[in-house]
């Protein structure tokens, strides 16, 4: 359920401290930041684990379980796969992703798989919500950008670098951990890095447990930027609302072209790319683009 109100905003939206208590009211969570400007904001209730709103075409998902350091638990997960889904919709040009407290997500709560009767039939469940949230962010056409403000392990690095553009405090780390405790990757982690960073990396970090520092990670381009700790959440913001001027459908299908590129040979991936291209024409923004470029003037997507 949504619940809207017109609120003075106070930047700092991405990477800010949520309280733990479930459904933080809107005028706490302006409180709670910094710079100024008159906005609508929709806050979705109902969520335990995180926190969700809409501000105009921006909307912001918030791992909120910064007392287990954001730790994956059942509910995380299975709200993180709602939430995205929820959001998958014409109006939602960009979606942020980022963390509570000083951690962006330091992977699955080993603490709830331990207690669980069975745990691989419990952690199938969670690993299944994570991938169709996952999923449904890759194919949404809103750009997804990752705000990584704290340590990225296990799931939470598989997810951090998801992102469309993924951004990163220089304080952030990253690793895999899985083996560490005797598992094996998830969260599209062995999709993902072998495209990223070829497959002999993505063994090292997956088999040693290498932590990878921020200026590390943009060095082996898994990250977009690196940003000292107290601009993350004013970039986010910046970078938010510059994707959120700009065509969501050629967005989304730059996005679609992407993925799946790796599976197709030259002459299908060109046939793909000219059909999208003839259909791109056609739309609305594909005129209004065109026009107004050759109008000289500043195109209202």
């Amino acid at each position: 359920m949504y619940a809207s109100v017109n609120i003075t905003w106070l930047a700092g939206r991405a990477g800010r401290a949520i309280s733990t208590a479930p459904c933080k009211t809107l005028s706490a969570m302006a409180a709670a930041t910094t710079r100024r400007h008159a906005v609508t904001v929709l806050a979705v209730s109902g969520y335990q684990t995180i926190a969700v709103e809409q501000s105009g075409p921006v909307a912001r998902i918030t791992l909120n379980r910064p007392e287990a350091a954001n730790g994956m638990n059942a509910l995380l997960t299975a709200e993180l796969a709602d939430a995205a889904a929820s959001l998958d919709r014409p109006d939602v040009k960009v979606v942020v992703v980022t963390g509570a407290g000083r951690f962006f997500c330091a992977g699955g709560d080993l603490k709830e798989f331990a207690s669980a009767e069975h745990r691989g039939r419990h952690l199938k469940s969670v690993a299944d919500n994570l991938h169709r949230a996952i999923s449904t962010f890759a194919r949404m056409d809103a750009v997804v950008i990752t705000a990584v403000n704290g340590t990225a392990a296990g799931a939470g690095f598989s997810l951090a670098v998801t992102g469309d553009l993924v951004l990163a405090a220089e304080s952030a780390s990253f690793t895999m951990a899985y083996t560490r405790v005797g598992l094996s990757p998830d969260g599209s982690s062995s999709y993902y890095l072998p495209r990223l960073i070829g497959v002999a990396r993505t063994k090292q970090l997956m088999l040693t447990n290498r932590t990878l520092s921020a200026q590390e990670a943009l060095s082996w381009g898994l990250l977009t930027e690196v940003v000292p700790d107290d601009r993350l959440s004013a970039r986010a913001d910046e970078l938010a609302d510059q994707m959120a001027a700009t065509a969501a459908g050629s967005n989304g299908g730059v996005k679609s072209l992407l993925l799946g590129s790796f599976a197709n040979g030259l002459e299908e991936q060109m046939e793909l790319e000219g059909r999208l291209i003839a259909a791109r024409a056609e739309t609305a923004e594909g005129r209004e683009g065109v026009d107004a470029f050759l109008a000289k003037r500043a195109p209202d997507f």
